[in-house]
């Protein structure tokens, strides 16, 4: 009978360590899977689009048409000039040539001569342009030597330095080595943590041993 209760105690402590075991490894995955996730949010590179090289950029002309300038009217309205002319008609020879106003004619003086000016303007500004293409466009030849006797030897430029490659650093590169040691972190980790349980086993499992030997020693029946 003491010995059916002992065994049924024996198991029941098992049952419960072994539930509690499960119990804490679940949690500690979760913490586990948690960190994990909290790590990859940390180290995850933000990587830039690279361009399409096979598309090269065509610029496109634009369909909107060309803006036409206007000329500024340094006039009266219509139908000042109107009734100016109406006032006019009424009037005989003389009297007329007299009551003529005056802001008309000086308004037309005006708008001819700025007409004028803008001309002369703009036909200078096209003399300067055809003069700097032509500049442009015109070949600077070399003199040739006086006498055809001796050639002429020319100076030989001076030698250029020789190109230094620059050490590009492509962001790929960047990604593989911050991967790498994101990698190598994870599997720490995962060591420290299986190292960690296997040495919690351990010591639970030495624990166990001692209890079940301490209810032994108390539970054996005295003959």
């Amino acid at each position: 009978m003491e010995r059916a209760r002992f065994a049924h105690q024996v198991a029941e402590k098992r049952r419960l360590i072994k539930q509690y075991k499960m119990e804490r490894e679940r949690q500690q995955k979760l913490e586990e899977e948690e960190e994990i996730k909290r790590l990859r949010k940390e180290l995850i590179p933000k990587a830039q689009l690279m361009p399409y090289f096979d598309r090269p950029f065509v610029p496109r002309r634009s369909k909107k048409q060309p803006t036409v300038p206007r000329e500024p009217k340094f006039c009266i309205p219509h139908k000042t000039i109107k009734c100016c002319r109406m006032s006019c008609n009424d009037m005989s020879g003389p009297s007329r040539l007299q009551h003529l106003p005056s802001y008309v004619e000086k308004a037309e003086a005006l708008y001819q001569q700025r007409g004028q000016l803008k001309e002369e303007q703009l036909m200078k500004k096209i003399q300067i342009l055809v003069g700097e293409e032509e500049k442009l466009w015109m070949p600077i030849a070399q003199g040739l030597p006086w006498t055809t006797d001796e050639p002429k030897c020319l100076i030989k430029p001076p030698m250029k330095k020789n190109t230094i490659p620059i050490d590009l650093k492509l962001h790929s590169d960047i990604r593989v080595v911050e991967r790498a040691r994101f990698a190598h972190q994870v599997a720490e980790k995962g060591r420290l943590i299986k190292q960690y349980k296997m040495e919690r086993e351990r010591q639970q499992k030495l624990e166990e041993d001692e209890e079940i030997n301490r209810l032994r020693k108390e539970l054996i029946p005295k003959a």
